[in-house]
């Protein structure tokens, strides 16, 4: 496995070794000693799965009082996968960091607890699963703003206006949000 910092420390890039031959491939999409070795003490409670059009915008979500980690990848199609850090008191409050994760391309995304996550999905249709730290509880769910003009975030829109939840076009933007402190 290749694991890649990015411009936010604590948000990493799982690059699977991929074994193929004529059969088909396998790889590794999650091993213990990969975070033990980094000082990250995770321990997943949930996988969830979702299947989004083309065009859909989910987030930026987060949970404040049960904040969660997630491990994303994607089963089918392509994503852009973003991070926003949440918390005050970090160095890098409120800076975001994207990557595409695709069925081909078998990146998985880190984010930790403290951070809003969304995706775009850029392909006709996009399977993604995840692993989380904690239980999702709906009632502490918080939405930031995906388009606030102070993240400029550069989201490869294929239309002009991507689908949102309801929830998700009433976020709020970072100044207006809660953060983590």
């Amino acid at each position: 496995m290749n694991i890649v910092a990015t411009e936010l420390p604590d948000v990493l890039i799982f690059e699977p070794k991929l074994h193929g031959d004529d059969r088909g491939y396998f790889l590794e999409t999650w091993r213990q000693s990969h975070f033990d070795e980094r000082g990250i003490a995770v321990k997943f409670v949930q996988d969830n799965q979702s299947k989004s059009a083309q065009g859909t915008l989910r987030g930026l979500h987060y949970q404040l009082n049960f904040p969660q980690g997630k491990l994303l990848r994607v089963l089918s199609g392509e994503i852009y996968d973003v991070a926003v850090d949440m918390r005050k008191s970090s160095p890098t409050f409120g800076k975001w960091v994207g990557v595409t994760l695709s069925a081909d391309n078998h990146k998985q995304l880190w984010v930790p607890a403290g951070f809003a996550h969304g995706f775009y999905v850029t392909s006709k249709t996009a399977e993604i699963a995840y692993k989380c730290t904690e239980y999702y509880h709906p009632e502490d769910e918080h939405s930031l703003l995906w388009n606030d003009p102070a993240l400029a975030i550069d989201w490869p829109l294929v239309n002009d206006q991507p689908l949102l939840s309801g929830k998700d076009a009433d976020a709020k933007t970072l100044a207006d949000a809660a953060t983590f402190s």
